[in-house]
């Protein structure tokens, strides 16, 4: 098949796109080479056919789509950002730009969608109370989180909770701009599905990292800011108190998720999406996952500076079962050897 990779020439593009090769596609990037994501102009892999465009331009883009079987939708703004100042830049890159791709693919006649979806859509993650189950809790408090109490307790009674994985069915809780726009990705892709008889499976990454992270951006994941600080010579700065719970998931195995879900899109009734997690399944501590940097890297100890981002979550860990149940996919890059190959690969200009 031919594959249209936008953003294919970015930190998890590239990744998709070497996978897909390696699996007998034929593959074509869209990307813009934005700035904010591209100091430098990227290589591109040999038999690769290249359109530098922006997914907004409804001409390029249905240039882009001329012959293609299947779209995996990459391209994106990413990050929570530095604040609401970059809400216009947010909803432009990410939801007019995915509803000028799916206007393009509906036109063209493709009907299969790949779309990089976020854990972020999520809020917080599963919480259980001892005594009211399984609770949603509250907006954190700036008072709460000056204070350093930074686990949010249970609505009803305000005991301490146990935080959980979770699950594609939980409840949606969007908690700032990027993480609404990534929700309204998936909105737009199930519309088009209806509309089309096309196919979507909206791939809902945890905390992606590896080889090819952007360096030295705010919009940079956390093992990137830490890594980046580790080759500064600087020791990582961990936000709270460095106990958030994550999944560190590695770029290789989103890229096997992808391929992974384009095959398993035919099992897909025809006018449907489905959502899968994207997680390694070893849930980790932030504080644990700079330490482990720091220690492969032979930096600095991390720092814990209490600081804390109001749109920041306390524990947001997936359930994976989906994926493996449905499509067979299961992550091949432990945390450790992850870390301890992360520590030391190569970062691009960001």
């Amino acid at each position: 098949m031919l594959i249209l990779v936008t953003g294919g020439a970015g930190f998890i593009g590239s990744h998709i796109v070497t996978a897909l090769t390696d699996a007998g596609h034929d593959v074509r990037i869209l990307d813009a080479l934005l700035p904010a994501a591209h100091r430098t102009d990227p290589p591109i892999p040999e038999g690769v056919e290249f359109h530098r465009a922006d997914v907004r331009e409804a001409a390029d883009v249905a240039e882009a789509l001329r012959g293609v079987d299947a779209v995996c939708h990459q391209a994106a703004m990413v990050g929570l950002g530095k604040d609401v100042a970059d809400a216009p830049d947010y909803v432009g890159c990410n939801d007019l730009g995915t509803a000028v791709l799916l206007a393009g693919m509906a036109e063209a006649g493709v009907r299969r969608l790949v779309l990089a979806g976020s854990m972020v859509v999520y809020g917080e993650g599963r919480y259980e109370c001892p005594s009211h189950g399984v609770v949603r809790p509250g907006p954190r408090r700036v008072a709460d989180l000056e204070a350093g109490r930074f686990e949010p307790p249970c609505p009803h009674c305000g005991a301490a909770l146990v935080p959980g994985l979770v699950t594609e069915d939980a409840p949606m809780d969007p908690r700032n701009v990027y993480a609404a726009t990534k929700l309204a990705q998936e909105h737009l892709s199930t519309a088009w599905a209806r509309a089309t008889g096309g196919r979507v499976a909206a791939l809902r990454y945890h905390n992606v990292y590896g080889p090819g992270m952007p360096r030295d951006t705010p919009y940079a994941g956390v093992a990137s800011l830490f890594r980046s600080a580790l080759e500064r010579g600087e020791a990582p700065r961990v936000f709270e108190d460095g106990g958030q719970r994550r999944d560190f998931v590695h770029v290789e195995d989103v890229a096997r998720a992808n391929v992974a879900a384009l095959d398993g899109l035919a099992g897909l009734a025809e006018g449907t999406g489905r959502a899968y997690n994207v997680g390694s399944g070893e849930p980790h501590t932030v504080g644990e996952m700079a330490t482990a940097l720091a220690e492969a890297y032979g930096g600095p100890r991390p720092v814990v500076t209490g600081e804390y981002r109001l749109g920041d979550v306390r524990h947001i860990t997936a359930s994976s079962r989906r994926l493996r149940d449905e499509l067979g996919w299961t992550p091949q890059v432990s945390f450790v050897e992850g870390m301890t190959q992360f520590a030391t690969a190569p970062l691009r200009a960001g």
